[in-house]
């Protein structure tokens, strides 16, 4: 059975847009999903990420429209300049990962409700309230977001280790053995290589 490593970070626009393809994806090829959020601000240092307020002009208008088309293409709301927006990943991170943990609601759901949640319903996914509603919604128990934080962020920093040492360096990143994809538009290239 196939692993698919998935790394992202909550507050990435293109992680949303990618909704929850890779779930259908891993069902039907028989691959398990192994979800990392990670420090992508910390990574983007070694990296050469830039942050989007950094880049020039020209490329922050074009970050717009592509996002913009890709949320038409794919059917889902999108608020461009979230209110809330970029929060501290932090908070939706631990919480991804002490459900993971803990097993017994569904991971793809919390995932991407907590992306939707910055992205489409203008809420602040670092604050508890929001991320225990997120978690009740997947299936969760309400205190997992803040029961077993300090393991939890260690994950999430062990993540950020792991992430580099796979040739990440972008959110959404997804590593199967050797071969990686990066981007919500890679999706296709994934499902066909599972399939080989």
């Amino acid at each position: 059975m196939a692993e698919i490593d998935y790394y992202f970070t909550t507050i990435s626009p293109f992680t949303y847009l990618a909704g929850q393809k890779l779930e259908a994806i891993a069902a039907r090829r028989g691959a398990t999903i192994n979800y990392k959020p990670f420090n992508l601000m910390e990574l983007g240092q070694k990296t050469g990420f830039v942050p989007p307020k950094d880049r020039h002009p020209n490329r922050q208008k074009y970050r717009l429209q592509e996002l913009k088309r890709i949320a038409a293409h794919e059917g889902l709301p999108i608020t461009l300049k979230p209110a809330f927006w970029p929060a501290n990943p932090v908070p939706s991170s631990a919480a991804i990962i002490s459900a993971a943990k803990a097993g017994g609601g569904d991971i793809g759901a919390l995932t991407h409700g907590l992306m939707r949640a910055c992205w489409a319903e203008e809420k602040n996914i670092a604050d508890d309230d929001i991320v225990s509603e997120c978690l009740i919604a997947a299936g969760f128990d309400a205190d997992l977001g803040t029961k077993g934080m300090l393991s939890a962020v260690e994950t999430f920093e062990r993540n950020t280790n792991e992430a580099l040492d796979a040739g990440v360096f972008g959110s959404p990143f997804y590593v199967v053995g050797e071969e990686c994809f990066w981007g919500q538009d890679r999706l296709d290239y994934l499902d066909r290589h599972l399939g080989e």
